[in-house]
């Protein structure tokens, strides 16, 4: 339990991290400058990844500089988030090579379960670079509206009415909260899609993102419950990691640029 003091210090830090954010995020997206971009996504990247290796137990050495290979390659890449599946083919063919493709750690096969930090993290970051690269700053900032307000609208509904838990993942969550938070972030979303997409288009795409975002959080509570963290990192004064701030962005990246890419025309 935190101290009066110490809960003072939490609170003024968790404040201006949210500050820094804010600005950070404002320059971004009104200098619109896809450099500047890819290489703030670049550090939430590699950062959020060395908090996966935590997070997973994966102790390889290896890991690192391949991700930042795969990032600086991404730059110039017309779709980034092909490079997983020649990631996953590379490093598949080298366990080939040593004989390490199995499933189960006493077989071996703990090599296998490298790969998985090059599905998540890697994977929805480079879908989030993916979306800009295709649909530009205005789809990163409909992405960064509905994940905000369906945490902010789920918080408050959970609140006010939460009765029912959610998911075992996260039990402070309740069902009444998640329904809010989806139905608000919907509705706020779909007007704001208005502006290049027909109704029921940005309906749905505003939707899948809300609930994407919201199993983006779920995914991340998992792992730290797993790890037996309360955070995934402590990147962010008062927030704690890069993945604890980007979960829900994450999984909601990869849905609007999917949907994007089949129904944008």
């Amino acid at each position: 339990m935190l101290e009066r003091g110490g809960f003072f210090r939490a609170s003024k830090d968790r404040y201006f991290t949210a500050l820094v954010l804010i600005a950070i995020a404002a320059a971004v997206v009104l200098i619109d400058n896809f450099t500047l971009t890819w290489a703030i996504l670049g550090v939430c990247f590699i950062v959020g990844f060395m908090e996966a290796q935590k997070l997973f137990n994966i102790k390889s050495l290896a890991m690192l500089p391949i991700a930042g290979a795969m990032w600086i390659a991404a730059y110039f890449m017309t779709d980034p988030e092909d490079l997983i599946f020649l990631i996953l083919l590379v490093y598949g063919s080298y366990l080939a090579f040593k004989n390490k493709v199995a499933l189960a750690p006493e077989e071996g096969g703990k090599g296998m379960k490298d790969l998985i930090i090059f599905i998540y993290p890697t994977a929805p970051m480079l879908f989030m670079l993916s979306l800009y690269k295709d649909y530009g700053m205005a789809s990163l900032f409909w992405l960064i509206v509905i994940v905000a307000v369906t945490d902010t609208a789920a918080y408050f509904t959970g609140k006010a009415v939460g009765k029912v838990p959610f998911s075992p993942a996260s039990p402070n969550k309740t069902l009444e909260g998640v329904l809010g938070g989806i139905i608000v972030a919907t509705i706020v979303g779909t007007l704001m899609g208005l502006g290049f997409l027909p109704f029921f288009k940005a309906l749905l795409i505003a939707l899948a993102v809300s609930v994407s975002s919201i199993f983006g959080d779920l995914f991340e509570s998992s792992l730290k419950r797993q790890a037996g963290v309360k955070d995934s990192g402590t990147f962010l004064p008062g927030h704690g990691g890069i993945l604890d701030r980007l979960d829900g962005h994450m999984f909601g990246a990869a849905a609007m640029t999917v949907l994007l890419r089949g129904l944008y025309s």
